[in-house]
Parts: C-alpha cells; structure tokens; sequence
C-alpha cells in the first residue's frame, strides 16, 4: 500500500514524509544519544552531575531556538524551509561525534546538534498542523509521533548490534549514524509538499510582539502552564540509561533501554492519537501522568532486569499517551498564522522545565543515589495530576471542548 493511498483515506502523504523524515534522523541520533552518557561518564569519566546538566542545557537550547524558528515560520510563511535547514544543520554536526577527542567537542555537537532541532522543531509541528484535516490532527500528530518514535526504537537496536560488531567501539558506531541523517534530509527536500497559505489568513508582522503573543489567548496559555509542570515531574531519558548501568547491565546493552522504551512509546502514540479525537483529552493526559508515576516508583525501586523493563515500558507509555496530546492541544488552541510560534512558545518553557528537572535530577543522583532522583520525578508526578483537576474548569472548553 503506497503513501498516496493512505493519504487518500486520511491522513496526508505529507504528514506521512514528515513522519519519515523524523524516523530516519531519530535513528542517527539515538544511535549515538543512547551510547553518549555511559562514553561520558565510563570513557571520558564526567560526572553524573555534568552529564545532567550537559543534556539539560542542550534541550534547552533546542526549545529557546524554536521560539525564534516557529515565528520566523509565521513571518515567512514558509515553514518547510527552516525545518530542511534545521534537519541539514543536525546532520552536518553527527561526524564530529566520532571524530571528538574531548568532552568539549562532543558538549559542542551536541549543543549544534540542539540547535539544529531547535530550527527544525516549530515549523514542522505547525507544518504537520497545516497538512492535516481538522478531524484528523490527533491522528496526524499521533502518526507523526510514531514513526519518529520507531526511529527512536531502531537507533539504539542498531547501536548494541554494532557495538557487539565492534567490540564496543564507540566511534565506529558513532560514524554509521552520519548515514540516516543525511538520508532524512533528502527526504525532507523531495517528498514533502507544502501548501499554499490560504489568501484570507492574516499576516503576521511582528513576529514575537506582544499583541502577537496576546493573540494566543488563555485556553493556550493554560495548556502550555500544564505542559510545563508536567515536564518538571520528568528528566532526560539520559537517566534511564545511567539507570540501567548502575544495576549493572553490560555497555553494549545498555542501549536496549532506550529500545524497549521507545517500542512501548511508538506502538502506544498513534492509538492515543486517535482517541485523543474521539474522548476527553483531560482523561487521557491524566492516565499518562499516572504511568509516569508507576514508572518513576518502579525504577526507584529497582533492583534487577525484570523491575528496570517494567519500568522503561511505564516510561514509553507514558510518552506515548502525553506528547502527541500536548501538540494536539497547542494546535487547537492558537490562531493558524500563530502555529510556529505558538509552538515555539511551548518548547521554549518545556525546555527551561527539562533543564531545571535534569539538572536536580543529575545533582539528586550524585548525592544521594538513583533512588532519591526517580522518588522526586514521582512526587512532581503527584502535584502535576493533583494541579491538573485543580484547573480542570479552566482548560474545559481548549481543543474544541475535549479537554
């Protein structure tokens, strides 16, 4: 069945290119992401307190580069431009991995790297949100998700492949991810269409005003205050990776965390997509916090393979049943001329949110243990779920009354 049948059913090819395209950089980066904090810390010897605050500050950078990217995007009105020069940008950064010597070098490409996500975030979200049929956008974002996720779940499978090729030899492993990234920027260039700005859509002019940004309206502002304590209660998956090394797992398996997590998370986010069209988002964006909940209890627990599994799976699931909602309920709730930058508006706070929660989290670990770091994301767990029915009069009414 070829894309251009599906999309006749449904869901757009472009959304289906989209998904494609952030399948194929999603295997390059895992593959080096899901092997970088145990290179760190067991070949370069950093820190678990650097490691936090390295992956906080570069994602950080990533949602503060999507402010600018999402506006310019509604300025242009050209969305499909920046997010192929984002996409170039990250793939142009994944040689210096195995050509770095120093911690400072890879703190550099990872940081570039964040950058180039960063351009790319914003305008393919509002891209995907100007593709897709209003019935469909909790399945488009679910479908887009998804197959980024499987990219997810490919990178680190082919990382502990290549590392048992090796002989756990990281820049080896690291040189075959320069692959599919190029890859993903050809099909961004060739396969994605996009559409023409309907002639009756205002023009923005100031991109980042505030009457711009006043023109996003409360039920959006809500969503992203939800968002943000949300993403205080979790931390860089990096964490579940140093997880699995401290209860012992070898560092050619290390990689399989990622692998089972970002399996749960793939086959879960299409499914909540599309319920996500049909009941109360409320509902699910609650069963989400809650399977984060379970997770971060079980792996504070954990003291073997069976209990860290379980955990992970909780994790994936959790992602599954939460991000694609959120991008759901941003693009429901912002005007269409304000798409890229009402994206960019969310990213930028998730961002400070995951660089103040890895930065606890990497500190919480070096003084008392994983333990105290997964106990802590399940207490913000419980005042996320708790502050979510406290407003719940509040968000009624955002995406179209499912919320």
């Amino acid at each position: 069945m070829t894309i251009e049948t599906i999309s006749r059913r449904g869901i757009p090819a472009g959304v289906w290119a989209l998904g494609f395209v952030s399948m194929l950089m999603d295997i390059s980066s895992e593959m080096i992401h899901a092997l970088l904090p145990v290179y760190m810390v067991a070949v370069l010897g950093t820190s678990t307190f650097a490691v936090g605050l390295i992956e906080g500050i570069a994602e950080a950078t990533a949602s503060i580069t999507k402010v600018f990217s999402g506006a310019l995007s509604d300025w242009l009105g050209k969305r499909k431009l920046l997010a192929a020069l984002g996409y170039g940008l990250a793939a142009l950064t994944k040689p210096i991995f195995p050509l770095a010597s120093s911690i400072e070098w890879l703190v550099a490409a990872r940081f570039v790297d964040r950058v180039g996500k960063g351009i790319r975030g914003a305008p393919r979200d509002a891209l995907v949100a100007d593709l897709a049929p209003p019935h469909l956008r909790g399945a488009s974002f679910g479908l887009r998700q998804s197959l980024d996720t499987i990219g997810a779940f490919l990178g680190p499978l082919l990382a502990i492949g290549l590392m048992w090729l090796t002989a756990d030899h990281f820049q080896t492993v690291f040189w075959f991810a320069v692959i599919p990234a190029f890859l993903s920027v050809g099909v961004i260039l060739l396969a994605v269409r996009e559409p023409e700005r309907p002639k009756e859509l205002r023009r923005v002019r100031m991109p980042l005003h505030r009457d711009e940004l006043r023109r996003l309206g409360p039920a959006y502002w809500w969503v992203v205050a939800v968002a943000a304590i949300f993403t205080l209660a979790r931390f860089s998956e990096a964490f579940l990776i140093l997880r699995a090394q401290s209860i012992g797992l070898a560092p050619s398996l290390v990689p399989i965390v990622l692998v089972v997590m970002s399996l749960a998370y793939s086959l879960s986010a299409y499914p909540a997509g599309v319920l996500s069209d049909r009941v109360d988002r409320l509902t699910l964006l609650v069963l989400g916090l809650a399977l984060l909940l379970l997770a971060d209890i079980v792996l504070a627990l954990a003291s073997g393979i069976a209990a860290l599994g379980t955990g992970v799976v909780l994790w994936g699931l959790h992602m599954g049943f939460t991000q694609g909602l959120l991008a759901t309920l941003i693009a429901e709730t912002a005007p269409a001329e304000l798409r890229g930058t009402a994206f960019g508006m969310f990213n930028l706070v998730g961002g400070v949110a995951l660089l103040l929660a890895s930065v606890l989290a990497g500190a919480l670990w070096d003084i008392a243990g994983p333990e105290a770091t997964f106990l802590a994301g399940a207490t913000f767990t419980a005042l996320t779920i708790a502050g979510l029915f406290a407003i719940r009069s509040r968000l009624t009414g955002a995406g179209r009354g499912k919320v």
